[in-house]
């Protein structure tokens, strides 16, 4: 018989990332508290900052509570984000995206 090993939390992360549908956004807290890691919003940014070059999981669908990009806007990593997230059909109002229409809250 073999024990599994839990999930780091970092896997408990990308878990919860790969979920996050196409078109649709999740901010960093929620990622934490679907990942059962509530208050560590910190963490997951910490996280997605680490992704391997070439990683195919979907960490531009991950923005902050306000609906904004947390990369600065002037930056290429802002530039590709919103890039993506437009690619999807995301919009855009004022910088921010509606989360009533485009947030994810970890359902179906």
């Amino acid at each position: 018989m073999t024990v599994e090993a839990a999930p780091t939390e970092a896997e408990r992360i990308w878990q919860v990332v790969a979920r996050i549908p196409r078109g649709r956004v999740c901010s960093y807290g929620l990622v934490a508290e679907l990942a059962g890691l509530p208050r560590r919003a910190r963490l997951v940014g910490r996280v997605l900052s680490r992704l391997p070059e070439g990683s195919r999981l979907p960490w531009h669908r991950v923005i902050n509570a306000r609906g904004e990009l947390s990369l600065p806007a002037g930056s290429e990593g802002g530039r590709l984000q919103r890039q993506r997230l437009e690619e999807e059909g995301v919009c855009f109002i004022h910088g921010r995206v509606p989360l009533t229409r485009f947030g994810w809250r970890g359902g179906p």
